[in-house]
Formats: C-alpha cells, structure tokens, sequence
C-alpha cells in the first residue's frame, strides 16, 4: 500500500475528516487508491485514506485549485510550503493529493 508521513500536528485533522488533501513536492508519486499516513514521530500511528485525485501543477495554483486563495495567498503558501521543503518556489511543480478519511470497521 502507498504510504504518506504526516506531520504531527496534521494527523488529528486527517483522523477528523477536516484535513481532506495534502501538497507534495519531490516525493514518491502517489496515484488514486488506498494510502496509509504515517503519523510522523509516532510509528504505532496511522491511518488509512481513500486518494480520489491527484493533480500536479505549479505551487502557485494549488491554493486556488483547493479553493482556498483567500486563507493562502502566494506569500503564505510559499511560507507554509518551505517549513517542509526550504527550496520551493511558487513556480515549483507540486502533486495536489485530494483522499477522503476511511471510516474504521
């Protein structure tokens, strides 16, 4: 099965159904399907999620392919963006990953 790690902070928002997609960059390519996030720092947590769309395009589309320009504008999203990747730019090629959390049982 794919597998994703996930920041701590992020994985309750996955867990609840808030956090319904994640921006990659330089990662593994992830396709439709089953996926695990790896809760990182805490190897006994995961959880399972359904991926039903992948999309890559330039990191600065991504806020407005979410719908969610107004809470990331570019300078924003670039800041957030290098917390986890110091040497993107907005022009970088990202994959979009859009999953919906897997009910348990």
């Amino acid at each position: 099965m794919q597998s994703l790690d996930v920041v701590a902070r992020l994985f309750p928002l996955i867990l609840s159904g808030q956090k319904t997609s994640t921006i990659r960059w330089r990662e593994r390519t992830v396709t439709p399907g089953p996926m695990m996030f790896l809760c990182e720092g805490d190897a006994g947590r995961s959880v399972v999620v359904d991926v039903h769309n992948c999309t890559h395009m330039p990191l600065s589309q991504a806020a407005a392919f979410l719908g969610r320009a107004d809470e990331w504008p570019p300078d924003v999203m670039l800041e957030g963006m290098r917390e986890h990747y110091p040497q993107i730019q907005l022009t970088s090629i990202v994959q979009v990953i859009e999953f919906v959390f897997r009910e348990a049982g």
